[in-house]
């Protein structure tokens, strides 16, 4: 259904590639419409359903593709985050719309608990009052920030969610980047870092031993919502095949893609030629994040600056072009795509390596193709 009250159907006419996102897309059928206002209007919803191709792609479908029957699929999205979450299921799925609905629900309370641009979210009251005193944290909450003191320490530090006052030292907080002056930046920088929170594991509270620290999820709330609503559908719906993204950086799949039992497709675009992909993964039960410096950049000194900012030095990361992570959680793929764009490819090798059951895809700036770790031949293909 889209806004104006319409459910889009699949035709078969023919087909087009319609993108979803920076990373990942999908080639859809074209659609007729009838009106179902007068009998379904649930909220903030936008629904389209149509033919899925085994390649999620952004450009022209692949010939060898063009004329294969799959299965259509029923796509529902709504503004969160500062992004789009979609949940694609197949459009047979029992109770579809109900399910869809739950989903994006639940992102929506999600992100009033994680946001920090939210006076009265719980990461905003933490970050006004664990300075004074222990503050009480609801219990997915603190083992969220559990996981993440976790990551912190398993990538000497590349990824810490503690890191919110540099994002507005350096004016990403308010996508207004500037380049702050050397005290401004050491200043901010001794407000950074897990080792300044206290986290108690009887007590469930949150402890900072440094005024002005500040945590901000964006690095990982977003998958961390996907792993929740992933195991939503699936223990509360039943659900068993399902796509789920939240905007430019984080996938979780469940199950198959109907027409293909290696899993779903997920395309991964070139960071700075969006009409081209790295390559493809095959997504079974598996999540997958990416991170990259294509959103807000500036100039300094004749170098380009991204977004993404070493906690450990105070400025921005460089070196890589994009950094993508496959392994079974949303959350730690998000978090671990951050910390390997910021620690390059040996040390993410190394992890991997380490780590069962994690992969990435890595681009280094200098480099006209990716660098694969522990992905297997059938999971991932690259792109010419």
């Amino acid at each position: 259904m889209n806004e104006s009250g319409q459910w889009l159907v699949a035709s078969g006419q023919g087909t087009r590639s319609t993108s979803l996102s920076a990373n990942f897309f999908l080639a859809t059928g074209h659609a007729s419409a009838m009106n179902r206002r007068d009998f379904l209007q649930p909220r903030r919803l936008a629904r389209t359903a149509g033919q899925i191709f085994r390649i999620l792609d952004d450009a022209t479908t692949p010939t060898a593709l063009k004329d294969c029957p799959e299965p259509a699929l029923l796509r529902t999205s709504r503004q969160a985050m500062a992004t789009t979450f979609e949940v694609m299921l197949p459009y047979a799925t029992p109770h579809a719309l109900e399910v869809a609905e739950a989903a994006l629900d639940e992102i929506d309370r999600l992100e009033d608990q994680l946001t920090v641009y939210r006076d009265h979210s719980d990461i905003s009251q933490l970050n006004r009052r664990a300075a004074v005193a222990p503050v009480v944290v609801e219990d997915r909450l603190f083992n969220l920030l559990v996981h993440a003191a976790r990551i912190t320490a398993e990538t000497d530090g590349a990824f810490d969610i503690t890191a919110g006052a540099l994002t507005k030292a350096w004016g990403f907080y308010r996508r207004a980047g500037r380049v702050p002056s050397e005290e401004e930046r050491a200043q901010a920088l001794s407000r950074v870092g897990m080792r300044h929170v206290a986290l108690d594991a009887e007590a469930r509270t949150v402890r900072y031993h440094r005024t002005g620290l500040e945590i901000n999820l964006g690095s990982i709330g977003k998958g961390y919502a996907l792993d929740r609503v992933a195991g939503l559908l699936q223990s509360e719906w039943g659900l068993q095949s399902g796509l789920l993204h939240g905007g430019h950086s984080s996938v979780y799949a469940i199950g198959n893609d109907p027409g293909d039992d290696r899993g779903w497709a997920v395309g991964i675009r070139h960071p700075s030629q969006p009409e081209q992909r790295i390559g493809i993964v095959r997504l079974r039960d598996r999540a997958l994040g990416t991170s990259a410096a294509t959103f807000q950049h500036l100039e300094y000194n004749g170098r380009r600056l991204g977004h993404i900012l070493d906690p450990r030095t105070g400025w921005p990361a460089g070196g890589m072009a994009s950094a993508t992570v496959i392994t079974a959680s949303a959350a730690e793929a998000d978090a671990l795509a951050t910390a390997f764009f910021i620690q390059g490819v040996e040390k993410a090798r190394a992890y991997c390596e380490a780590h069962a059951g994690t992969a990435a895809v890595l681009l280094p700036e200098d480099s006209p193709t990716p660098v694969v770790i522990g992905l297997e031949p059938d999971e991932f293909e690259i792109i010419d």
